[in-house]
């Protein structure tokens, strides 16, 4: 099985600026989340960044770094450069792994990764995991809907399947729902036709990038995995909880 991971790393964020370059255990963040990706069966391993601070950071460790224009809406269109700049063929599978995501298990790439190898008929690939009680009605808890093939029929913030009758008595039986892992693994072919297309009504309304593909009927292969990834880094406390996890007394302040 072959395939590519492409690390988008911006270094403008709202939250925390500069996240690719902070300190953990010695190295910048984004040198750890490349080690994940090192640690996976991934062919090559490249991130993709506009900002030449994050750029010099990589070859610093002499990691694999593609500059890309700074126009990006989301990491998806600029995998899609990166794709186009490295001259992948329509049918390789690339891997997004989020450049704040220094926990991410190796094998969980890995298993993204076939989810698309073992549906030729998919475009894209993604996982889900059990949904716990206490993400039911949580918003902020996606939850994804497959048909018998393992097909994504709709994503939601809302709890679906809804459970009528269930739900209505107040219980909250999570058993047989599944929640989202934002992981994807694309065909290039299909990020060449992305980049074309308006964002979809339902995406709007939802706010959920992946259904634009459904929208335009392209098809998405969901794996379930046994259990999600420690978070990612999107605020200073979850900076502080990665240091802590990977045995740093403490972090470095922030300026």
């Amino acid at each position: 099985m072959r395939y590519h991971v492409v690390i988008p790393a911006r270094h403008a964020s709202s939250r925390l600026p500069g996240k690719p370059l902070l300190d953990i255990a010695g190295r910048p963040m984004v040198w750890h989340v490349c080690q994940r990706a090192l640690e996976s069966a991934a062919h090559s391993v490249v991130v993709a960044t506009d900002d030449q601070r994050i750029a010099d950071a990589v070859c610093d460790f002499e990691g694999e770094v593609c500059m890309t224009g700074a126009h990006h809406q989301s990491g998806t269109d600029r995998i899609a450069e990166v794709a186009g700049t490295m001259g992948w063929g329509d049918d390789e599978v690339v891997v997004n792994l989020q450049g704040d995501e220094p926990l991410m298990p190796p094998e969980l790439l890995d298993r993204v990764a076939r989810a698309l190898h073992d549906h030729p008929g998919a475009s894209v690939a993604t996982l889900g995991v059990p949904l716990q009680a206490e993400e039911v009605f949580n918003r902020n808890a996606v939850k994804v809907v497959t048909d018998r093939h393992g097909m994504a029929l709709y994503f939601s913030r809302a709890p679906i399947p809804w459970k009528r009758g269930e739900f209505e008595a107040g219980h909250k039986r999570p058993e047989g729902m599944y929640r989202h892992l934002g992981l994807y693994a694309y065909r290039v072919g299909f990020l060449r036709r992305y980049v074309d297309w308006a964002p979809a009504p339902i995406e709007q309304q939802e706010s959920l990038e992946q259904l634009r593909v459904l929208w335009q009927g392209e098809r998405i292969a969901v794996a379930i995995a046994d259990s999600a990834p420690p978070a990612g880094v999107d605020t200073e406390e979850d900076y502080r909880r990665v240091i802590e996890c990977m045995g740093s007394a403490s972090a470095p302040p922030l300026e």
